[in-house]
């Protein structure tokens, strides 16, 4: 079985270095990783190309001029595909994943799942105090329980319950992305790809789940950024609009 993990990218010189490292890292590196220039003005890419010189890791940069987690993530996705992927997993350009991601990720494929939802916890570097950090991963669990109930994530169709799923902490089988119609092609001021890719999932299978020890620390520059209240507003349905979204 071949993984190709997927790492969209919009202006990330500063930080992608710690993600391509925490990648690099992994317990299992057999896997292929292909990052997605999403319109970078800054040095992204050259980062990302001098990284995969000094370092023995399968890497590929393909680029994406539309602007969008979603339009980033699906061409990175059906690159893969075309390449002869069978399983995909994707993170995101400010994340950590945990050593062992990988592998874990591909025990749960070989558990029978088809989706994998992962652990997201936020990232203990970018000196963010451990108590609001607690909030939030509270925060995003009472979210998760929201998710079962509300009404756009209900509908008869529906073949297994609603598993709110971090765009930049999960895995799907190729076969089963190509299935579902992958990410849409959306900018994140428009659409939660990821919570519209679950759903899409879910008319046609329940082999989905959270896997608790599949981990990822994300970025907490919006909670930085926005504060808490704000953040969790913005996940919530774009309750809170800002000015500027793509927080560097």
């Amino acid at each position: 079985m071949s993984l190709w993990v997927v790492v969209p990218a919009y202006n990330e010189e500063h930080g992608i270095r710690k993600t391509l490292e925490a990648l690099a890292a992994q317990q299992d590196p057999d896997f292929t990783l292909v990052v997605v220039d999403n319109g970078s003005t800054d040095s992204t890419v050259d980062v990302v190309r001098r990284f995969a010189e000094e370092h023995a890791l399968r890497l590929e940069v393909v680029h994406e001029p539309q602007k969008g987690t979603g339009a980033a993530a699906d061409t990175g996705m059906r690159h893969a595909i075309a390449q002869g992927a069978t399983w995909l997993a994707r993170t995101d350009a400010d994340c950590l994943p945990a050593p062992d991601w990988t592998a874990r990720v591909k025990a749960a494929f070989a558990d029978g799942l088809r989706l994998v939802s992962g652990q997201l916890l936020p990232r203990e570097d970018e000196g963010l105090p451990a108590a609001t950090r607690w909030a939030l991963v509270a925060a995003v669990e009472v979210a998760s329980l929201f998710g079962k109930l509300r009404p756009g994530n209900r509908d008869p169709r529906y073949r297994g319950p609603y598993v709110m799923t971090a765009g930049c902490n999960m895995a799907i089988t190729a076969e089963l992305y190509a299935q579902a119609g992958g990410f849409p092609r959306s900018r994140i001021e428009d659409l939660h790809e990821d919570r519209a890719l679950v759903n899409a999932v879910r008319l046609h299978t329940r082999a989905y789940g959270l896997r608790r020890d599949v981990v990822v620390r994300g970025s907490s520059r919006r909670v930085r950024a926005w504060g808490l209240r704000k953040t969790l507003a913005w996940y919530a349905d774009h309750r809170y609009r800002p000015d500027v979204v793509d927080i560097r």
